[in-house]
């Protein structure tokens, strides 16, 4: 569709290990790797089998060096999405080592973002995860270690991980404290269909919420998001792939849209679920019979609801006209 190829695109949920290309990764890695140890086959059959093809992308990312790399070559990747503004997350806790401190860990994804920056003129604001397997006091101290650079370079906060086996009600405390701190955040909700972790979520504090599938028939948690504007990312080809919906038919977008939740398109992972912007929005134009104005208002809901300052989003919302 060539409404969608010239469409300004906004990404907002997008994890930078599930997107390193297989280009990049075979240069961090030194050798030629199979695709399919990248991303997952048509035939996906659970989360569980989609979470595995994150271990060869952590084991790449060992250096200053290997995130900078992959920072800036996921920036210069954007161009030919024709993506104008990119929110990439990643846990600096799954890398930390002996040789490789967190804050080194976001210096290096900083530096390799403003560098990608400077070469395509795309905007990319980053955000940190907590993962929900960590003890809390862990994710605390984190939050405080990278807190002086919020506002140069990470703009949030975001909580990832196994949602069934760590609620979100084991997380409301170190939130609270997230905020007490200025931090802005999403947190992952809802894609293990308990909706309570989504209302738990937006009680905390989250201004967006990652997935949002369990919102699906929820009248008034679905009021709840909307009266509070809560950004909703979704990501409709990988939750597909994970099964966090039967099929194409019980997807939840239609119902979100006419809700009126602020609903956003994104890829959650570039390489493991071998997607696109264009892709997605394709996917959903075709499956749902969705106009162009439709497919514009997710890029005007992601500018309005970005982690970025006015002015950018000002500039974003020009853009796409």
């Amino acid at each position: 569709m060539d409404y969608i190829k010239r469409l300004p695109k906004i990404e907002l949920h997008c994890h930078l290990d599930g997107s390193i290309s297989k280009a990049t990764m075979e240069e961090l890695l030194g050798r030629e790797v199979d695709g399919s140890l990248l991303s997952v086959s048509g035939d996906c059959t659970s989360l569980t089998e989609y979470l595995q093809k994150f271990d060869l992308p952590l084991s790449a990312l060992t250096s200053y060096s290997a995130f900078k790399k992959a920072a800036k070559d996921f920036v210069l990747n954007l161009q030919a999405d024709n993506v104008i503004y990119a929110e990439v997350r990643f846990a600096p806790l799954l890398s930390v080592s002996e040789s490789l401190r967190t804050r080194d860990i976001m210096e290096a994804v900083i530096e390799g973002l403003k560098e990608g920056k400077e070469l395509t003129g795309t905007d990319v604001g980053l955000i940190a995860c907590a993962m929900r397997h960590h003890d809390p006091e862990k994710s605390l101290r984190m939050f405080s270690e990278i807190r002086d650079y919020l506002g140069y370079g990470l703009n949030a906060l975001d909580l990832a991980g196994d949602e069934s086996k760590y609620p979100m009600d084991l997380f409301m405390d170190l939130f609270k404290k997230a905020r007490s701190m200025g931090y802005p955040f999403t947190i992952h909700a809802g894609e293990c269909r308990d909706v309570r972790n989504v209302v738990l979520s937006v009680e905390a504090g989250a201004s967006r919420i990652g997935h949002g599938i369990a919102l699906s028939g929820q009248k008034d948690a679905i009021k709840l998001c909307k009266d509070k504007r809560i950004g909703i990312e979704m990501c409709p080809i990988s939750n597909l792939q994970t099964k966090a919906v039967d099929n194409i038919s019980s997807y939840p977008l239609k119902e979100f849209i006419k809700a009126g939740l602020l609903v956003t398109i994104n890829t959650d992972n570039r390489i493991v679920s071998n997607s696109t912007m264009e892709k997605e929005l394709e996917f959903v134009a075709n499956e749902f019979a969705l106009d162009e104005e439709t497919l514009k208002g997710f890029m005007i809901n992601a500018a309005n609801v970005a982690f970025a300052d006015d002015n950018i989003k000002h500039g974003l919302l020009n853009k796409i006209g």
